[in-house]
């Protein structure tokens, strides 16, 4: 449960953004978080442990069918600015942009590997659950539609701004494959994508589950 100040500080945030015309539409307050490593998600290794256990566990499927078009993304937000600007906006500070929303100035804090980026253009917008893995483990069978919300879904911690080198290292890889150079981010990134895989029901391997449980070890 989120409590009042964080409450607070999300309205603040969206206020902000609302007033750069950058605010996605349909976005809950509770859904913005900051350019710190540690804010996408609850930061509750308890419950993350116990959504991990409600995940199902089941061999990755066929890529029969993949292609990156089947997950349309960046969707228009508003004003002018897709997810992608969004994105580079809620996770930067001081973050300047053009008339037609482009990040023209900022300072980012890339989580994945705790260095800080101050050009825009060597940032990519990571799927914390790569759109690839999403198919191995149930997007395969859903409308391009509901994989379009997926690939652009601004509520639960599944896009965040990293630096291009750990965005291009990662692939689509899970947990057991790949996980964040900077090992003070293991737990926030085992429950981001825990919480995801939970919200939109896809499974997970055993080697990942192993992975993630030992990531959460990791937690404060």
């Amino acid at each position: 449960m989120r409590t009042p100040r964080r409450l607070a500080a999300a309205f603040v945030l969206t206020a902000a953004l609302s007033a750069t015309g950058c605010v996605p539409n349909g976005s809950a307050p509770g859904g913005a978080v900051s350019d710190s490593p540690t804010s996408a998600a609850s930061g509750d290794a308890s419950q993350a442990r116990a959504d991990l256990d409600a995940l199902t566990v089941a061999a990755p499927r066929s890529m029969a069918g993949y292609s990156r078009d089947r997950f349309p993304h960046w969707t228009q937000q508003g004003n002018g600015c897709d997810t992608r600007e969004y994105v580079l906006k809620r996770d930067g500070t001081s973050v300047t942009t053009s008339t037609s929303c482009h990040a023209t100035g900022g300072k980012w804090l890339s989580p994945y590997d705790h260095k800080t980026v101050t050009d825009a253009a060597k940032l990519d917008i990571d799927h914390v659950v790569p759109l690839a893995n999403a198919w191995r483990s149930g997007a395969n069978a859903w409308t391009d539609d509901k994989r379009s919300q997926f690939a652009n879904d601004l509520t639960r911690p599944q896009l965040v701004a990293v630096s291009l080198t750990t965005n291009r290292a990662k692939g689509d890889q899970d947990p057991s494959q790949w996980k964040p150079p900077y090992q003070g981010y293991w737990c926030q990134y085992a429950e981001n994508w825990i919480t995801v895989k939970r919200y939109w029901q896809l499974t997970v391997t055993t080697a990942e589950k192993q992975a993630l449980v030992d990531m959460l070890g990791t937690c404060q």
